[in-house]
């Protein structure tokens, strides 16, 4: 009976593959409006370093769940679920065609799936007990109980790493088998984008160009101006992490900084697309196919 769910529309890919150009374009064909499923742009204030659409690009096209959460406080995959299908929800109820825009996998497929997140609250002393081991102990032990969420977690953030192991082990399966028992809620359409290799790690290193010529080094201050500490900055990704640290003198230039910024997301892309190459529903575009995709859009609805 899955043909009769609603539909919804998903635009995903790398970082840096043109989700957000191609999803506003999708909404304005299609009388559509955007649920964004990114991971840091639910944070005020992360603007630059997380690409967030501009206010001039929310005026053409509706966008929920933006500038939704404090960047002090953590804000979990559980609550975004929530938000996201209520929002679609909203927009289907009026009339509109709902499109899920972004890159972060676990975010996507809380939805598409309607996984059954388990709502296991933290274990201070698993915590304290994970905490004495070495960082590549524990990716290496999540690699083994859960390789799906190790393909794509940023392996350098303590705090994460220690977050998915604790739902793995006190809950017994991982995070990628956390299905519900119900139906998925929607009829998806998965679209990626697909960009080769070389040419995808150029957009990467043009975009990171750009955000540091935009004030990303500025947008730090601000955020640690505001109270968000070095250590949340860790959390918050691989852009606020190394510009955190190159604050505290662990470069010797903004040069070196930005060079090792720059191979750090390739390898987080490469993880990326090794999660979105395993679900066999998704329809590959090469680069920016808009008429491919309005194309498969106007057949699927």
């Amino acid at each position: 009976m899955i043909e009769l769910h609603p539909p919804l529309v998903v635009v995903l890919g790398p970082t840096a593959s043109g989700k957000s150009t191609l999803g506003i374009t999708l909404a304005q064909q299609f009388h559509g409006e955007i649920v964004s499923a990114d991971s840091r742009q639910v944070y005020r204030g992360l603007d630059i370093g997380t690409a967030k659409v501009t206010p001039e690009e929310r005026a053409l096209v509706p966008h929920h769940l933006l500038d939704i959460a404090d960047p002090r406080e953590v804000y979990t995959v559980s609550q975004f679920q929530r938000q996201a299908i209520n929002a679609i929800n909203d927009i289907l109820a009026r009339g509109h065609k709902p499109f899920l825009v972004g890159g972060s996998p676990h975010y996507i497929q809380a939805v598409v799936d309607h996984l059954d997140i388990p709502h296991i609250p933290p274990q201070p002393a698993l915590r304290a007990q994970l905490e004495t081991r070495p960082l590549s102990e524990l990716v290496a032990q999540l690699e083994e109980l859960d390789p799906e969420s190790a393909a794509t977690i940023d392996r350098n953030n303590l705090r994460r790493v220690i977050r998915a192991l604790e739902v793995c082990l006190v809950s017994g399966k991982p995070f990628s088998q956390q299905r519900g028992v119900a139906e998925p809620l929607y009829r998806c359409l998965l679209l990626g984008i697909h960009w080769p290799r070389e040419v995808l790690y150029q957009r990467i290193d043009a975009r990171v160009d750009e955000r540091m010529q935009q004030g990303m080094v500025q947008e730090v201050c601000d955020l640690l101006s505001k109270g968000v500490t070095h250590e949340r900055l860790e959390a918050l990704g691989l852009e606020y992490r190394f510009i955190s640290r190159w604050l505290r003198g662990e470069f010797a230039s903004e040069a070196e900084m930005v060079e090792r910024l720059k191979f750090a997301i390739h390898d987080f892309t490469r993880r990326q697309l090794t999660w979105f190459r395993k679900d066999k529903r998704i329809v590959w575009l090469e680069g920016m196919d808009v008429e491919r995709a309005e194309e498969e859009v106007r057949r699927f609805l």
